[in-house]
Parts: structure tokens; C-alpha cells; sequence
């Protein structure tokens, strides 16, 4: 008989202010009261600190950024140790002068750190001018053990790319979680903001079925300017849409928040569930790893590949 274990997590979905630490101060108490619900790992959107800040180029909000480990991760430490949960936190990372980092630190339920992820893709779309402050990512993707289960961090954008997903669910995930910062341009979400939130969760929902794991999208709320203490960009700001959620490996969703409110979503993870989807869902036995090497390249010519006419070789 498989054996199984069961762990909770917690998927904390929040809102901004303007003052970074009074955000901190928010997001350790939306732990707490994560592991007070039973949550053994615990989530936060990404870039939690501060507003969306990414709104505009401007070389002062490099000043954000800290090192790792670093103050942020000392706080974390002690509250991850404290509560015995692991947490994942998504922040700003100087690694060296001019070189920064959109980066995902697990914590394990002893404080000590258990995995640093740095986002791989990064986007450069109005209002998302990631690429002027974050380097991509060279770590590789990952899979780390905690105290509870074996997860695998990404970073937002990467929720779009299907390759990201296979491979952390390679390396073992048995969750894979997804910081994110993600919402509508205000004069786009009569038109197509249904379909954008669809279009976001039905990806996810895609690599729980596709790698037989469970997947976790973990949003902020409210409409945000990019406000860092008075430091705001112009224009009609981003309406974050919440949303987030947790999906089984067969694809339902466990657990989802509202699109406008605080919240904290409690959802299991069941390794007996993983091993009897990949049973039923054999996709990982059936991969054709001998036809695959073309996925390396950026795009292929459309060359027919068909036989010749006549010939029925």
C-alpha cells in the first residue's frame, strides 16, 4: 500500500500600503493567523513589501532592494521558527551593486533558509517594467524540502511557461507555488478582465493536470500606483484582482479567494492524491524525452516534415 502524508497550506492573499514595514508588519500577522488556522506552509504574494513599484523606471526605488540573507529573511526566520511553519516570501534581492533580483526565499520551520529562487521570466509590458530592475534568474529551478513536503517556488510570470512547471515538478514538488502581482489595466477590465483571470488560473489549473501536482497562485488586491512613501508613478495605476488559489493534481480548484478582499485560504496537500492522479494520468511515464530536444530552441522553421508527393515512405 502507497503511503501518504498530509500537510496544510496557507495561501495568504493581502493588500499594499505605501510604508514597507508597515506591510511587513501586515504580512507577519497574516502568518500568524495562517498557522493559527493550521497552515504548515505558508505563502505571501509577491513583492509583499511594498506596492507594485514596477510601474515606472526609476533608479531611487533600487534603494528597496537587501541582500539575502538579510534583514527580511532574519524576520521571517524568527517567525517561521517561532510558529514551526515554513514560509515562502518573495523579495527584492541586491546581490551586488547593479545587480538585482526578483527572487522567492523558502524558509523551513526551523528558520533556516531551505531554498532561494530567482524569477527566470521577466516581463517588460506597460506598467510591468520588470526588466529594468530584475536580472533573470540563475539558479536553475528548483525543489527544496521542508519540514512538511517537498515544494517548488516560481515567480509570477513564470506561470505562463509550461516548461517551468515540468521541470520543478521533476525535481519532486509535490506543490508548486506561484508568488504573483498580477491585474487589470483599469481601462482594459470591462472588455477582457473575465477572460484575463480565466486565462490566468486555467494555465495553472493546466500544470496541476499536466505534471500530476498540486499548484497554488497567490495574488495581491487593490488598486495600486506604485506609492512607495509618497514616490508614486502616474497614470490610471493596476487593479490587482485577487483570485488566488489552489489547485489539485487532478486541476479542481480546493480553495479560491474573492477578487477585492483580504483573505487567507487553508487548503491540504495529500501525496496519496499525487500518486493515485499519476496512476490514473500516467503522463510522466509516457513522455517522449527522445523527441523533445527542439524545446531548446526559440523557434523552429516551419519546414514540412511530411513525406513527398508520391512518396508513402
Amino acid at each position: 500500500m502507497t503511503s501518504t502524508r498530509k500537510y496544510n497550506v496557507g495561501l495568504v492573499q493581502m493588500r499594499m500600503g505605501a510604508q514597507p514595514e508597515a506591510n511587513m508588519e501586515a504580512a507577519v500577522r497574516h502568518v500568524r493567523e495562517a498557522a493559527r488556522l493550521g497552515a504548515n506552509v505558508v505563502c505571501l504574494p509577491e513583492l509583499f513589501q511594498t506596492q507594485y513599484f514596477c510601474q515606472r523606471e526609476d533608479l531611487r526605488l533600487f534603494d528597496l532592494a537587501e541582500a539575502i540573507p538579510g534583514p527580511s529573511t532574519t524576520r521571517l526566520s524568527e517567525l517561521a521558527r517561532e510558529l514551526r511553519v515554513a514560509i515562502v516570501a518573495s523579495l527584492f534581492e541586491r546581490r551586488a551593486a547593479g545587480l538585482y533580483h526578483n527572487t522567492a526565499v523558502t524558509l523551513n520551520a526551523d528558520g533556516a533558509i531551505a531554498g532561494v529562487y530567482r524569477k527566470m521570466h521577466i516581463p517588460d509590458d506597460p506598467l510591468y517594467y520588470e526588466k529594468y530592475y530584475f536580472a533573470p534568474g540563475d539558479l536553475g529551478f528548483q525543489a527544496v524540502d521542508t519540514a512538511f513536503g517537498r515544494v517548488g517556488t516560481l515567480v509570477c510570470w513564470d506561470q505562463w511557461y509550461p516548461e517551468a512547471a515540468r521541470l520543478t515538478a521533476l525535481k519532486g514538488a509535490e506543490a508548486l507555488f506561484y508568488p504573483t502581482a498580477i491585474g487589470w489595466h483599469p481601462a482594459e477590465k470591462e472588455e477582457f478582465g473575465a477572460a484575463q483571470v480565466s486565462a490566468w488560473q486555467t494555465i495553472q489549473r493546466g500544470h496541476a493536470i499536466a505534471n500530476g501536482v498540486y499548484v497554488a497562485g497567490v495574488n495581491r488586491v487593490g488598486l495600486e500606483h506604485g506609492d512607495i512613501e509618497g514616490n508614486r508613478a502616474e497614470g490610471p495605476g493596476i487593479e490587482f484582482f485577487g483570485s488566488s488559489f489552489l489547485a489539485d493534481p487532478f486541476g479542481r480548484v480546493i480553495v479560491q479567494a474573492s477578487q477585492d478582499a483580504e483573505e487567507i485560504l487553508i487548503g491540504e496537500i495529500d501525496t496519496g492524491l499525487i500518486e493515485e492522479t499519476r496512476r490514473n494520468w500516467p503522463f510522466l511515464r509516457d513522455r517522449r524525452i527522445d523527441a523533445y530536444a527542439p524545446i531548446t530552441k526559440r523557434f523552429l522553421d516551419p519546414v514540412n516534415t511530411w513525406p513527398a508527393d508520391g512518396d508513402s515512405q
